[in-house]
């Protein structure tokens, strides 16, 4: 008789609702920042219930990363590299504001780790478009 499966334990600690108040406040942010805007709004337009929609999906990755819930379906990372206007130089700039915004709402302790692993994510995204964009036969950049 084999074990039954028992569900991971979350990352750290974080609920739900954390989840979703640093969404809303981060993609509130995006919208309203002078380079990150314009990027997010060609892809998301400016219909609230899309921006809405977004961070709802987003939510589901993140709760899946960290709580590992499940519920989130999709490529992220192929997205990054298909969107010719999202450039490497992009990625600080989103990390530093995901970085204030989960700062201002989160106690210390999940603030530390969600950036963690929010920068962990971000180099291998910032990575993955350096790769989409170098030129066949170029040698990559490593750092």
């Amino acid at each position: 008789m084999t074990a039954p499966l028992t569900a991971m334990p979350p990352r750290f600690a974080i609920t739900p609702a954390q989840i979703d108040r640093v969404m809303v406040s981060f993609y509130y942010r995006i919208r309203h920042h002078r380079v990150l805007g314009p990027v997010f709004a060609a892809h998301l337009g400016e219909d609230d219930a899309v921006w809405r929609a977004h961070e709802e999906k987003i939510g589901r990755f993140w709760k899946n990363a960290i709580l590992r819930e499940g519920g989130y379906q999709g490529r992220p990372m192929m997205v990054h590299r298909a969107a010719p206007d999202i450039h490497p130089e992009h990625f600080p700039q989103w990390l530093a504001l995901f970085d204030d915004t989960a700062a201002a709402i989160l106690p210390p302790e999940a603030a530390a780790a969600w950036s963690a692993l929010a920068h962990r994510l971000g180099e291998a995204f910032r990575m993955g478009v350096e790769d989409a964009r170098r030129p066949a036969g170029a040698v990559p950049r490593l750092s």
